[in-house]
C-alpha cells in the first residue's frame, strides 16, 4: 500500500494533548464543533489527567458524532506534552494535520480556510495563520506575544529556531504524508521543552510555509499554563540543557552536514547558555559562552566587549535601566 493510501482524502486529524484541563477543555472542543469544515478527525489525548478532564470530553462524544466528526479519547500516563502527542499519532488517518492546544480556540474558518490554500497550492506542503491572543478567565485581548517576522518569508526554519517568528502550534497546518515520512515510526522525539520543535522544525527545514494573514486561531493566557509558570533556577538551567540536545536531535533529523548550517547551531546554543549563565550570576560560564559565540562567528570582538561590559554592570542601576533596552534593540534587529 502506498503511503498516501494510509490517509483519508479531505480529512483533517485535530490532535490535541490536554492535562487537568476540566476548566478550558470546553472552549476548545466547541471551537471545533463550530468549524465550517465537513471533515475533521478529532483526537484527544489526556497525558494522566487528575482532574474531571476525561468526563468533560466524554460529554462532548455525542456532540462530534451529530456534528459527523470522528472523536477518539486516548489516555495515558503523565509525562509531557510530547509524549502525549506521540500517543495521539499513530491514530491519524487525515490528509491534513494540526496539533492546537486543549485551551487555545479555533476560529469557525480556521481548518476550511487553511485546507483552500492547500488544496489550491499543491506545491505547498504545509501553511500557517495569524494568531490572536486573549485572556483565559475573562475573554479580553491581550497584547501579542510573539514576534510575527517577515510575512512574506517562507523558508522559516532560522526563525523559528531563532525565535523571531511566532511558533502558534495551532495556527500550522501540515500534509499528514510529508510529515510521517519524517517520523515513519509516528513518534517525534521526547522532551519536557514541549513538542512545537519537533513537529515544525524538521518539516520546515524540508518545506516552505506561506502564511496566510488572517487571524484563525486563538491563544489563551493562563497564568498557571505550562510556558508561564516561574521556574526555578535549576528547572530553567534544566530546560535550556534539554532545549539543546533536542536542538542536536533535530539537526541529525534534518541531516545538517554544512559547517554554516553546523555553527549556526553552535551559535544558537552558545548565545542561549550565556544569557543563562548570566541571569544566574555563572560568571565562568557566561565568559565560556562569549568565546564560543565568537569563534563560531556570532560575535565579533566589538560585541564581545560590549557583553563583557555588560555582564560587569550586571546587579547595578546600569543593567537594570538600560540593558534590557540594549537586548531589545539588538536582537529584534
Amino acid at each position: 500500500m502506498c503511503q498516501e493510501a494510509l490517509f483519508k482524502r479531505d480529512v483533517v486529524s485535530i490532535v490535541t494533548p490536554v492535562y487537568n484541563g476540566a476548566e478550558f477543555l470546553a472552549k476548545m472542543l466547541d471551537s471545533v464543533l463550530a468549524q465550517t469544515y465537513s471533515w475533521i478527525d478529532m483526537i484527544l489525548v489526556d497525558d494522566g489527567s487528575t482532574d474531571s478532564t476525561v468526563q468533560v470530553a466524554e460529554d462532548y462524544r455525542r456532540r462530534f458524532d451529530a456534528r459527523g466528526y470522528s472523536f477518539r479519547i486516548v489516555r495515558g500516563e503523565h509525562k509531557n506534552a510530547a509524549a502525549a502527542i506521540n500517543l495521539g499519532l499513530p491514530f491519524v488517518t487525515g490528509e491534513y494535520l494540526i496539533w492546537p492546544d486543549s485551551d487555545d480556540v479555533l476560529e469557525p474558518e480556521s481548518v476550511e480556510k487553511r485546507v483552500q490554500f492547500l488544496r489550491e497550492n499543491p506545491e505547498y506542503q504545509c501553511v500557517r495563520s495569524l494568531a490572536y491572543y486573549f485572556d483565559c478567565e475573562t475573554g479580553a485581548p491581550r497584547p501579542y506575544d510573539e514576534k510575527q517576522g517577515d510575512l512574506s518569508k517562507e523558508l522559516l526554519f532560522w526563525d523559528v529556531l531563532e525565535f523571531r517568528t511566532f511558533v502558534c502550534c495551532g495556527c500550522y497546518m501540515l500534509r499528514s504524508e510529508p510529515f510521517f515520512a519524517i517520523y515513519p515510526e509516528r513518534r517525534i522525539p521526547e522532551y519536557s521543552t514541549g513538542q512545537n520543535f519537533q513537529m515544525l522544525l524538521p518539516f520546515l527545514y524540508r518545506h516552505k510555509c506561506p502564511t496566510l494573514r488572517e487571524e484563525l486561531y486563538g491563544v489563551a493566557v493562563r497564568p498557571g499554563s505550562h510556558s508561564r509558570t516561574p521556574l526555578t533556577q535549576s528547572q530553567e538551567e534544566k530546560k535550556y540543557t534539554d532545549y539543546e540536545r533536542l536542538v542536536d536531535e533535530i539537526a541529525v533529523l534534518c541531516a545538517m552536514d554544512s559547517p554554516e548550517e553546523r555553527n549556526r547551531i553552535a551559535r544558537w546554543k552558545a548565545d542561549r547558555r550565556y544569557h543563562i549563565s548570566l541571569k544566574y550570576g555563572r560568571w565562568g560560564a557566561a565568559l565560556r559562552a562569549l568565546g564560543q559565540l565568537r569563534r563560531y562567528g556570532g560575535l565579533q570582538m566589538g560585541g564581545a566587549l560590549k557583553e563583557l561590559i555588560w555582564a560587569l554592570c550586571r546587579d547595578t542601576w546600569i543593567w537594570k535601566k538600560l540593558y534590557p533596552a540594549y537586548c531589545r534593540f539588538f536582537h529584534e534587529r
